[in-house]
């Protein structure tokens, strides 16, 4: 079993995999701002800022694997990409895995392009989020490749506002978002995590994203 830190682990992607990933006997922290209402029993919880360098470090250099579950908002929103890197930096020196929730606006809408957030009808308010998480993925892309790392970008449709249910079915894709039959690109949240905790498990996707959709 792993020693996983999940850096923003009571945000909706973040409370996910702590749960999945504790539920499958690993040893997991999450560290966030806040306790959740309803803590998983057998995770531990540590509260702290994302932009505090020192109380970071401390809960990296006990992992394993360093999982990032933030998202650019709030007090991060001009300092996401900033620190993701300086996280990516300290895995690193720690020989730890980094694991990333990416951005469904980085997915390619096709082979050649372009990206879903360069599309006409892509939602304004999203993309601060994007151009954020398509920056975390050039500058990861580019790092020493001893950095053992990995961005899961999900589905179009994921979020609390579509939270869906455990199903244990769905298909992994590369860099192309992912469609059903019915034209519709949607992941839940505890699938998002059984993926998550998979590449974690037995990794396939070394210094590479991925995606996955019903």
């Amino acid at each position: 079993m792993a020693t996983i830190t999940v850096i923003g682990g009571t945000g909706y992607a973040g409370r996910n995999i702590v749960r999945e990933a504790a539920a499958r006997g690993h040893d997991v922290t999450s560290f966030s701002r806040t306790l959740p209402d309803t803590p998983v029993p057998a995770a531990t919880y540590l509260t702290g800022s994302a932009l505090d360098g020192s109380a970071v470090a401390a809960v990296v250099t006990s992992a394993q694997v360093v999982v990032v579950a933030l998202a650019p908002s709030g007090d991060l929103e001009d300092r996401y990409e900033e620190v993701v890197l300086d996280i990516a930096a300290l895995a690193g020196e720690a020989g730890a895995r980094l694991g990333v929730v990416g951005g469904a606006g980085t997915l390619l809408v096709g082979p050649d392009g372009p990206s879903l957030s360069e599309t006409p009808d892509y939602p304004a308010e999203y993309l601060s989020y994007s151009r954020a998480a398509h920056g975390v993925l050039r500058a990861l892309r580019s790092t020493d490749p001893a950095l053992d790392w990995f961005v899961l970008s999900p589905a179009r449709e994921f979020g609390a506002y579509a939270p869906g249910e455990a199903t244990g079915r769905f298909r992994v894709g590369g860099d192309v978002l992912l469609h059903d039959d019915e034209g519709r690109s949607r992941i839940s949240g505890a699938d998002l995590a059984t993926a998550f905790v998979d590449e974690i498990e037995s990794p396939t996707h070394r210094r590479g994203r991925f995606t996955v959709a019903y």
